[in-house]
């Protein structure tokens, strides 16, 4: 199953900066984590925007939000999922996470 994992932009963000860091993000987490075959592409996805809904990091979101759609996961189980997070993990990060979401699937929508 063929994925567009890495990020086209990260040697470019990072490159020249933190060229070790740039190496392991296309190298590590997106050529090897990602890789492994005990999880799927759609769950490596829905755990990882988990971890960042809990975590409160939603710069991060819009990106993992487009690629786990990529990987098999509705806008509809996205909001699941982080309605169901908001008892766990915090109902102001949920919110933020679902405004996120929001701007993800607007934005695709009048791309299309």
């Amino acid at each position: 199953m063929a994925h567009r994992l890495i990020p086209s932009s990260v040697r470019e963000t990072f490159g020249g900066v933190a060229d070790a860091f740039a190496d392991y993000t296309e190298q590590v987490l997106f050529g090897d984590l990602w890789r492994r075959e005990q999880l799927s592409l759609r769950d490596c996805s829905l755990l990882t925007v988990s971890a960042l809904v809990a975590g409160g990091t939603p710069e991060q979101l819009p990106f993992h939000l487009r690629l786990a759609q990529e990987n098999g996961l509705s806008g509809e189980e996205l909001a699941e999922a982080i309605t169901h997070l908001a008892f766990y993990a915090g109902w102001p990060r949920a919110a933020n996470a679902l405004t996120v979401l929001r701007q993800v699937l607007e934005s695709q929508r009048s791309a299309e």
